[in-house]
């Protein structure tokens, strides 16, 4: 045994079998099955909302009521149809789908991070096993100095 005894920390084996924490395992994080199960709807409808495809075919329907907002000539219902018909109802897939695109984001930077994290991890055992080799080093030559002081140490005589 060196001069130091090196104790892994328990977080390493765990975070090797875990990986890096993604937006797709929240689907699972309800704790019950019941928050489960809202869970995994709620991704699906979000799936399924959160997509170009889906502000287009909203888009398309709110300007089929947009002819007859107009013929009121009534500035309110426009007003209306604007934010609560088109906005609202264009607007909601849009921002799902740029939620979604950062969602990817933030995946691919924990993936980074967790990747730069075994990067360090993997420098300082590297790092422990360098200073475990010097430890056995400076033992020995502790070891050879001591016996050579022993040697060429004048012995006290008494007179």
């Amino acid at each position: 045994m060196g001069l130091y005894e090196h104790v892994p920390h328990p977080r390493i084996k765990t975070r090797q079998l875990e990986g890096p924490a993604k937006i797709a395992h929240q689907r699972f994080a309800g704790k019950s099955t019941i928050g489960r199960v809202n869970a995994l709807i709620g991704l699906k409808i979000t799936l399924l909302v959160g997509t170009m495809g889906t502000a287009y075919l909203f888009a398309f329907i709110a300007l089929l009521s947009l002819p007859a907002a107009v013929r009121t000539h009534n500035l309110t219902i426009l007003i209306a149809w604007v934010s609560s018909y088109f906005l609202q109802l264009v607007l909601l897939p849009i921002i799902i789908v740029g939620q979604n695109v950062q969602a990817r984001a933030a995946d691919a930077r924990a993936e980074q991070t967790f990747k730069d994290a075994e990067a360090i991890l993997h420098e300082a055992l590297q790092i422990h096993e360098h200073l475990e080799a010097q430890d056995a080093k400076l033992g020995l030559l502790e070891g050879k100095l001591g016996a050579l002081l022993l040697r060429s140490w004048p012995e006290k005589r008494t007179p």
